[in-house]
């Protein structure tokens, strides 16, 4: 007897990113135990999309935003550097919480960086819905300034 699943059209990408390519088991962690391993020293690497995290993030120490999907007018495409960019940033036995905007993404990037060598990654459930359901702090960050140019005014050439 084979194994079956039900998968909607709208999420056969992203299951197939994660059944199909995961050579590790992805272990799935609740938030509260995630507050508790990045207070510990866990780095939280956020796969949203730039966008996304700009609007309200976990709140933790150690936090990269390293998007594992872009939205194009084509739809959703996979970060073609996600785990350069990853590998980069972060040691195979650096310890990891993945995290994105449902527990969705962050799954599928979990399986990845498990796939190619890194040890201690877990997978946020639920994602930034469910930390800030559990009442955990956020952070927003503040608005990119743009410095505008400085105002120069014409002198009139002095005379000799």
């Amino acid at each position: 007897m084979g194994v079956s699943f039900v998968v909607f059209p709208c999420c056969f990408f992203l299951f197939s990113l994660i059944y199909f390519s995961s050579g590790s088991e992805v272990v799935t962690i609740h938030v509260n135990e995630a507050k508790n391993l990045l207070q510990s020293g866990y780095r939280y690497i956020d796969v949203r999309t730039v966008e996304e995290f700009e609007k309200g993030h976990v709140e933790a120490e150690n936090i990269l935003n390293i998007p594992y999907l872009f939205i194009t007018p084509e739809g959703r495409v996979k970060n073609p550097e996600f785990l350069k960019e990853v590998s980069s940033l972060c040691k195979e036995d650096d310890r990891l919480i993945v995290g994105c905007q449902s527990g969705v993404r962050s799954l599928a990037a979990t399986a990845d960086l498990l796939k190619i060598g890194f040890k201690n990654v877990h997978d946020m459930g639920g994602g930034y819905l469910a930390w800030v359901e559990n009442g955990h702090p956020i952070k927003m960050e503040e608005p990119k300034k743009v410095q505008e140019p400085a105002i120069v005014e014409d002198k009139p050439n002095e005379e000799l």
